[in-house]
């Protein structure tokens, strides 16, 4: 274990060596579309009519057939028309009467020493395997006989090519091929480079490669669509790095092939728990050239749900030894638990998205679901502070702040700046919940007449009649200068 937790440092812990255990697990059992062995468990019934179609392309489907089939149509080939080619020389011979002359020298026969239907079959095959033993030929007194002599020639050959042929596309199929690369028997699901991943891994056991190799994975789920109608096993591509040039494979030695579970995967809201609960199919296709026929070669594969480990990750079989590395296949199949957030990737970013607000901004450049109107309104936010020049930004200090932010923050400055002019009883007053603008406008009318009252009381005599008198001393002016205000007030 201390060796273990050296190896793969010690924020992981092991926890199970082998997949033994995992399969000692009573897992539900259900249909597969596809076996593990690459079958696929599909049968076409009801074809009426169309079954006209197979016979029109033979060849591929005898080649598409069993092998006992395969040699059973093999023998009853050759068998029928050995019978029936030794029946047509048994037929001329019974016509022409050399069934009842095989004692007479001075009578020529159309084949001699034909004289029953044995004769006549050995006489087919001789001619038929080019054995020719002498005993038995053909002569020139027949004419029909060299007819058919001709005939038989070209139907052996046809029946040759065809039979032969099939047995020999039947045999080197690339189909056994497939039995020497491996996949693993359970995929995984945990963390690498940062990101939730989906796992698996392929092999090869000979030591000749498989050229241009290339792996598909297909994730098959019923659905129903927002119309209604539903979708028996949907088929969804699962991105294993078409895009990057990941899924082209040098196949040497066993490679972890990876699915990044983001925002474009149908994994997107999966998580540990609804795993329990989903029923879906990942179809792994390995596709490639065998190096020594040169034949196309197809190896096939599938995981279900309960086949599916959270929070695992296989163990490393590649190991330096001197002068070479070597694989271990003992360990191709084990896995190991590490600490994997059981939440959905979904689940992830909304938290992350809740409990940083500011970071909006960022998470809608991003590329994530976000059709919401606070992220537009941060978008245009940004790009309205982007314009104005650096010495405003840096004196508003306020760029990264949302816009609702922004404007509860204008709102309270402007008000605190507004009621920071009133009297202190009106901005009591103001700050009472409840109280209408109208009624707030005739209790400031009234405070403001009390205040100017209050004013002018307190100043002198003198000044009170000079504020009485609409605030002009014109009364107590010499009679020029009253003149000149006069003047200049009109």
């Amino acid at each position: 274990m201390s060796a273990l937790r050296k190896k793969f440092g010690s924020d992981y812990q092991v926890v199970t060596t082998t997949s033994s255990s995992l399969q000692k697990d009573k897992r539900r059992k259900r249909q597969r579309f596809v076996d593990k062995n690459g079958r696929c468990n599909v049968q076409h019934g009801n074809l009426g009519g169309e079954t006209s179609r197979y016979l029109s392309d033979l060849f591929t489907t005898l080649v598409d057939l069993k092998w006992r089939w395969n040699l059973f149509i093999f023998i009853l080939t050759y068998t029928v028309a050995w019978l029936f080619m030794a029946f047509m020389w048994w037929v001329i011979a019974y016509i022409r009467g050399d069934l009842y002359r095989t004692h007479d020298e001075k009578y020529t026969p159309c084949v001699a020493n034909v004289y029953n239907f044995p004769s006549a079959f050995l006489f087919f095959i001789e001619t038929e395997a080019t054995i020719g033993y002498g005993h038995r030929y053909i002569t020139d007194k027949c004419p029909e006989g060299i007819i058919l002599f001709l005939f038989q020639s070209i139907l052996g050959s046809i029946v040759d090519a065809f039979l032969i042929g099939c047995m020999f596309i039947k045999m080197s199929q690339p189909k056994k091929r497939a039995e020497t690369l491996m996949f693993s028997e359970n995929a995984a699901i945990s963390m690498r480079d940062g990101k939730l991943t989906l796992m698996f891994r392929v092999g090869n056991l000979r030591n000749s490669h498989m050229v241009s190799a290339q792996i598909r994975c297909k994730l098959l789920k019923s659905r129903q669509t927002p119309e209604g109608e539903f979708l028996p096993l949907d088929q969804l591509e699962l991105d294993v790095g078409f895009s990057t040039g990941a899924d082209q494979l040098f196949l040497v030695s066993p490679l972890t092939i990876c699915h990044v579970i983001d925002m474009k995967s149908p994994f997107y809201e999966l998580s540990q728990r609804s795993m329990q609960t989903e029923q879906f199919e990942i179809v792994v296709i390995l596709e490639g050239i065998v190096e020594t026929t040169g034949m196309t070669c197809q190896a096939r594969t599938s995981y279900t749900e309960d086949e599916v480990l959270w929070g695992h990750r296989f163990f490393p079989v590649i190991s330096l030894e001197e002068g070479f590395f070597k694989v271990d296949y003992s360990q191709f199949h084990a896995t190991f638990e590490v600490p994997t957030p059981p939440y959905s990737v979904k689940e992830q970013d909304e938290a992350l998205l809740m409990s940083s607000p500011l970071m909006a901004p960022s998470l809608c450049n991003s590329g994530e679901k976000n059709s919401s109107l606070d992220c537009l309104e941060l978008l245009e936010d940004q790009e309205s502070t982007n314009k104005l020049p650096t010495k405003l930004q840096k004196m508003t200090g306020r760029d990264g702040l949302p816009r609702k932010l922004l404007r509860m923050s204008s709102t309270t400055s402007e008000m605190a700046y507004s009621l920071g002019e009133l009297p202190m009883k009106l901005q009591r007053i103001s700050s009472v919940p409840g109280v209408s603008e109208e009624k707030q406008v005739t209790v400031t009318t009234k405070i403001a007449t009390e205040s100017i009252s209050k004013s002018v009381a307190e100043l002198p005599p003198k000044l009170q009649r000079m504020a009485g008198g609409g605030g002009r001393m014109d009364g107590h002016l010499p009679p020029k200068l009253r003149k000149m205000n006069s003047d200049r007030f009109t």
